[in-house]
Parts: C-alpha cells; structure tokens; sequence
C-alpha cells in the first residue's frame, strides 16, 4: 500500500472508499439497464421498495441478511489470521446435520433447551469440518483454500448419501428428514411480536437473526479486545512477527478455523431451524461464496459486514421484486448487479484509493500552507 493511502482517516478507508465502490456499481448497472430498455431510476425504485418499503419485504431481507452475517463473519475471522477459507459452504452444509441430529430426537423437550443444543451442534458440526483443512494447512502445508473448495464437494456428496440412503422418511422420494416437531422449529418474529400484542407483517424472519448481530458483537470484541484476537491479527499480518513474538502459528491456525466453521455452522440455524423446518439439499444456496463479497465489502470489519450484508439481502429480495414486476429483467439480470458490486467491492476495491489518497494529501498541504 502507498504511502498516502497509509495516512487516509479511517473514516474514508471503512467508509467512503466501500461508498465510491458502490456507487461505481450501481452506475455500471444503469448502462446495462439502459441496455435492456429499462429505465434505470425506475429499476432502483422497485429494488428499494421490495426491500424496504413494505413489512414482509424487509422481513425476507433480513432473512438474507442473517445468512449474511454468519457467512461474512466467518470468512472475517479466517482472513484476520492470514486464512482464505472457502469452505463456508461445506461447513453449514453440516452444521445443518448438527442441527438435525438435535432437532429430530429431542423435538419433544421443551424450546428452552432445544435451541441452545441446536446452536451447539451447529457450531460443534461446522466447526469439525473446518477442523481437516485447519489442520492440513497448520501440521502439512496445504493450502487451506485447496482443502476446504475439495470438502465443500465432500460434504455435499455426505448430504446427498445420507438424505437419500439414511436420513429420509420410509416410503418418501423426496431428499430430506421428516419436519421437525414444533418444541424444534425457532420462533418467528412475527409470532414473538404477536405475543406481544403488536402486529407485523409475515416472513420467514426468525431469532437466528438476533443470534447473528450477538455473533457480530462477540467477533468484535474477541477480535479487538482479546489477547487471541491481537495474536489472530499478527499472525495475518506478519507470520514470521508472531513466530518471533513467541506466539504458535499452527495452534492459532486451527483456532481460526475453529471459529470459522462454527459461524458457518450457524447459516442452518436461519435456514434449516428457523424456514424450512427439516433438513434438505442444497439450503446453503451459495451464502457461503456470496458472504466472501460481504467481509471484503465490509472491510472484515463485523460492523461493516452487518451493514454489507443487509446490502446483499436488500439485492436478494429487492432483485426478486424487480423480476417479477419487469420480465425483461430476468433473476439472471439481479446475477450480473450482485456480480458488479461484487466485482468493485472485491476485486476492484483499491481502484479509486489512491486518486482519493492525492485529493487528501493535497487538502493537507494546502492547510499546512494556510
């Protein structure tokens, strides 16, 4: 990084370079709804409206934006350590069989109990898959971005045999457990605000969401405010620093990974406890990959990554309105949006630093100069 980038305030890194990024995003997507004869205002309008302007739209948006955060989170605290996992997938892939494994035997005990067993089994599921690759990469070398796509595929193959051969109902065709008993299905909101008195809007919005901002704020305290957080930053900045400072890179490899896939693990709460109430193939849905552009966008940052992630909900649920009130813009249209927020949030994410690095190092010579 530049000199000048270095002294950018952390105001304009978190913030304003994330804001430019997005902006050169969305006026890439107008030129291709220009392309298609859509007015690009008109287009924005109806994304915001499904996503915001009415009370089931923003209760499937944060939906989204819960699988979001886990995903976001998880990737974060791996990237701190110097740790490209991908595996996000495979490992709530898992943490979904953690939740089956709690939710099918013990669905008649009382929600109290089954919901903190279910968050254990998730995190324990998730966090065992990550636990190979974390070990491959600490104890042999291997690369851990290699070894966690491989277990993406092994896991999936384990769902498929297991739903099909194992887990399924006598006598069903169909790829999934029995529904879960309702002592294991996680509130909704509108039924917890219900039990208040106030009426909202229906959606499959559930208390996993409340659990992923808890994960959020625990991420940031453990990252900034914790010995294992400090340790976790070094190794990722400097390995050969943190070997010298006394600190053991393998142990802090694992421990990464660790929490890692325990994030990841908790996607089956929002998804398998809290909407679909069973467990089936192919929930993960791509949230995993997707939660890559989430912490990037989000600077790794837990409280960026919420924001990043209410983003990408907000394009989930937004893009599912403006494809079906426009049928020139079709799903795959709302693809090639999140693919150039993607694109400029990630890969293209220093491209204005430092033309915005000169713009402040002149706006302080000159107030030198005054």
């Amino acid at each position: 990084m530049s000199g000048p980038s270095r002294e950018l305030p952390r105001w304009v890194d978190l913030g304003l370079i994330p804001l430019i990024n997005l902006i050169a995003a969305f006026l890439v997507t107008s030129l291709v709804f220009l392309a298609i004869g859509e007015s690009p205002i008109e287009s924005v309008g109806i994304m915001l409206n499904g996503a915001f302007g009415y009370g089931s739209g923003l209760g499937y948006t944060l939906f989204y934006t819960t699988n979001f955060i886990f995903t976001g989170l998880a990737f974060a605290v791996a990237f701190h350590a110097g740790l490209f996992n991908i595996g996000a997938e495979g490992q709530a892939y898992l943490g979904g069989l953690g939740v089956a494994l709690v939710c099918l035997p013990l669905g008649f005990l009382p929600m109290v109990i089954v919901i903190p067993l279910a968050i254990i089994g998730a995190a324990l599921f998730g966090a065992a898959w990550a636990f190979i690759p974390a070990y491959l990469q600490a104890k042999r070398g291997s690369h851990v971005v290699i070894t966690t796509i491989m277990f993406n595929f092994i896991a999936s193959a384990l769902m498929i045999y297991l739903l099909v051969n194992v887990m399924s109902p006598k006598g069903s065709m169909n790829p999934e457990t029995r529904t879960f008993d309702p002592n294991a299905h996680l509130p909704l909101i509108h039924d917890v605000f219900a039990g208040l008195g106030i009426e909202i809007a229906r959606s499959p919005l559930n208390l996993s969401f409340l659990w992923a901002l808890i994960c959020a704020v625990v991420i940031w305290l453990m990252l900034w405010h914790t010995t294992l957080g400090y340790q976790l930053r070094v190794l990722g900045a400097n390995p050969a620093a943190a070997t010298y400072a006394g600190m053991k890179p393998p142990r802090l490899i694992i421990i990464a990974m660790l929490i890692s896939g325990a994030l990841s693990g908790f996607l089956a709460l929002n998804e398998i406890m809290g909407s679909q109430n069973r467990l089936l193939l192919e929930f993960t849905a791509g949230y995993g990959f997707v939660g890559i552009a989430v912490a990037l966008m989000g600077r790794s940052h837990p409280f960026g990554i919420v924001l990043a992630a209410i983003l990408f909900g907000a394009l989930y649920q937004g893009g599912a309105d403006l494809s079906f009130d426009k049928p020139t813009v079709t799903r795959d249209m709302i693809v090639v949006i999140q693919g150039l927020v993607i694109l400029f949030a990630g890969a293209l994410e220093h491209m204005f630093r430092p033309q915005i690095a000169r713009l402040f190092q002149g706006s302080r010579f000159k107030a030198r100069e005054a």
